[in-house]
């Protein structure tokens, strides 16, 4: 160990994307290859000597806790554990974050030493992976709300990579067999069956970690919000969702020093007469066994839309990926689709 295979593929896959900018500490991480990047795994990362790196992933990540900051992060998959080294940035980006991450370490902040946070999250800990629409992102839940983690791939191959590498791991966990399932009776076997309500596809590893996939139910949900944000003449029937994908609007900041964007994260859902774009909570749905209310905010939240009929042009950029699109609207004014939320349902 490792395979020379094995090294030519963490090689290949320890690239930053492009449009994300990291610290430096990340960056240097980003620059090792080969034997030095298994190296570095085996004196800085890993927690026991046995352990072998299997896969690396470069994506953004969302904890339970602060589900408002997406953090990048390098995420490395040993035979152990899964190992999120983040960006030293995401420490201070949130106050509240005191109880989540310890800042021992705050005194080198000035000094040429550079400080990564590592989150790690033992492979006997893991409960559940849910895997999100069309493979965009998934999360993993362990038994706490510290141990819950999105990974936001926004790529359905690394996403089906990482599962598909996340299962082989686990395949050589040597965990207790699950108990002999008890015979029910008729009764209670047909019962269980009637809530009206059809579950997520699951699948039971022989680690006994359920892998959730979602059902044709959400996309049928997501049409029915869909709907509900449009102008109410559309015939919720032919209303066909073409494209969920995970993308992000660009914001250019006016009047700084040099002509720079911030990334706003956004769900773009385009349907065959509208284009939405929406603000996902990525983090809290579905609910988490231990928990003891529902989130604060719904899974979807509409931030713009606008008609297809009213689009005027698109503008494409020459780089490759990833791809920057502009959509010119020729009704910024009459934003009709916008329905007025204070309107009175119940009268004339």
């Amino acid at each position: 160990y490792p395979s020379e295979l094995l090294m030519q593929k963490i090689t290949e896959d320890n690239q930053i994307p492009v449009h994300l900018h990291v610290s430096v500490s990340l960056q240097y991480v980003a620059g090792l290859k080969g034997r030095a990047l298994v190296e570095f795994f085996h004196s800085n990362i890993a927690e026991v000597e046995n352990e072998e790196l299997r896969h690396l992933m470069w994506s953004s990540v969302l904890f339970y806790k602060t589900p408002g900051v997406e953090v990048m992060a390098c995420v490395l998959l040993s035979t152990k554990a899964i190992y999120f080294l983040l960006d030293d940035s995401f420490i201070h980006a949130d106050e509240h974050q005191s109880d989540f991450w310890n800042k021992e370490n705050s005194d080198c902040e000035n000094s040429s030493f550079h400080l990564s946070c590592c989150f790690v999250l033992k492979l006997n800990d893991l409960q559940s992976v849910n895997v999100g629409l069309f493979d965009q992102y998934f999360r993993i839940t362990g038994h706490s709300a510290d141990h819950i983690v999105t990974c936001l791939t926004r790529d359905s191959y690394n996403t089906h990579t990482f599962i598909q590498q996340l299962m082989a791991v686990l395949s050589l966990l040597a965990r207790t067999p699950s108990p002999e399932p008890v015979d029910k009776d008729f009764y209670s076997e047909f019962g269980s069956k009637n809530t009206g309500k059809m579950e997520n596809y699951e699948l039971i590893h022989s680690s006994r970690v359920k892998f959730i996939y979602p059902n044709e139910e959400e996309i049928g949900d997501l049409a029915f919000l869909v709907a509900e944000k449009m102008d109410g003449l559309t015939n919720l029937p032919s209303l066909n969702i073409l494209l969920y994908v995970l993308a992000f609007q660009v914001n250019h900041l006016e009047g700084s020093a040099q002509n720079t964007s911030s990334l706003q994260p956004k769900t773009l859902i385009l349907t065959s007469s509208d284009l939405f774009l929406f603000d996902e909570d990525y983090i809290s749905y579905p609910l988490p066994e231990f928990a003891k209310e529902p989130p604060k905010r719904d899974k979807y939240q509409l931030a713009d839309g606008r008609r297809i009929r009213d689009l005027d042009r698109v503008l494409m950029g020459y780089q490759t990926y990833p791809q920057a699109l502009t959509f010119v609207f020729d009704d910024v004014q009459n934003q009709d689709l916008m329905q007025n939320l204070t309107l009175d349902h119940f009268g004339e």
